[in-house]
């Protein structure tokens, strides 16, 4: 009998998207025989899984779950808008973000690896889950909150999801400024917590604009602005684009004539943190040319 290693384990569910289990009994059945297992998987599985493994999934779905001051925010993606209205998909991503919440893993790997109620672990059901539709699926990333504070959700749909971490008597607070991030989307809490080099990217921008500015007026025979004024235009720019990405400046979407710091003074209240998650952000999808697709088919068809 051959000796089943981790790493066998590893390529074969690589290869074919099977679960670990199911991967370690196939190779004990194929005797260590990467290919023969890979055949056993297959017939098993129908081959759905194997073929959907390698597909791009930017579709989907955000899930919040939240008890007391336990709480998370899961992003679940399928290949398609279709299969994230599927009944047991959305029971997945609710699965996924419960876990999350009560079992506190380390990572995505983590998570996949945890036992869900029915026995078998959060993994084998999102892949069983593949093999019944046909279509690939990934748990593409979490975020765990655990604090003395309270936490609040909003869902825009399934698409946009946010979770709020905040202090306040009146819980309404919390749902008012968990639906502001949903609409508004902020970057970061306060301004100085922006991104450095979205600050530059800015600057980048502003400064691209003053040059084009500039070569126009000496174009038209009109004098150069002076140092000094183009850095205060690049600086009010700056300012500017701080003031719209970061959540305490911006203008409260319930009452425009008060920014969102100004609310939650109002309210004696105060928002220590907070994420947001929308459905497919940074994935890059693929565009199908359809009329391609045909032609092609029509030629595969003649031959």
């Amino acid at each position: 009998m051959a000796a089943i290693t981790a790493a066998m384990v590893g390529e074969l569910r690589a290869k074919t998207d099977a679960p670990m289990m199911e991967c370690k009994k196939a190779l004990t059945e194929a005797d260590g025989d990467m290919n023969k297992a890979e055949e056993i998987l297959r017939v098993k599985l129908g081959g759905k899984a194997a073929k959907a493994s390698a597909r791009i999934t930017a579709e989907g779905v955000v899930a919040a779950y939240i008890a007391g001051g336990v709480g998370a925010l899961v992003e679940v993606n399928s290949e398609t808008d279709f299969v994230a209205k599927n009944d047991e998909f959305l029971a997945l991503a609710q699965t996924a973000a419960k876990l999350a919440a009560e079992k506190n893993p380390a990572d995505v790997a983590a998570l996949l690896a945890l036992p869900t109620e029915s026995g078998q672990t959060l993994d084998e059901v999102r892949s069983a889950l593949v093999g019944k539709i046909g279509e690939n699926m990934s748990i593409r990333r979490f975020q765990r909150f655990e604090t003395a504070s309270k936490l609040a959700s909003y869902l825009h749909g399934t698409k946009i999801g946010v979770v709020v971490e905040f202090d306040a008597a009146d819980e309404q607070v919390g749902k008012d400024v968990a639906m502001h991030i949903a609409a508004m989307k902020p970057v970061s809490l306060s301004a100085d917590q922006v991104p450095s080099e979205l600050i530059e990217k800015e600057r980048s921008v502003a400064q691209a604009k003053a040059d084009e500015d500039a070569a126009k007026a000496a174009a038209e025979g009109k004098p150069a602005q002076s140092p000094e004024i183009v850095a205060k235009r690049l600086e009010g720019s700056v300012q500017k684009f701080l003031k719209e990405v970061s959540l305490l400046n911006q203008a409260f979407v319930k009452n425009d004539k008060q920014s969102v710091e100004q609310m939650l003074k109002a309210a004696g209240a105060t928002v220590k943190s907070f994420t947001m998650y929308v459905v497919g952000e940074g994935i890059e999808k693929k565009v199908d040319d359809f009329a391609a697709e045909v032609a092609a088919q029509m030629a595969a068809n003649k031959a």
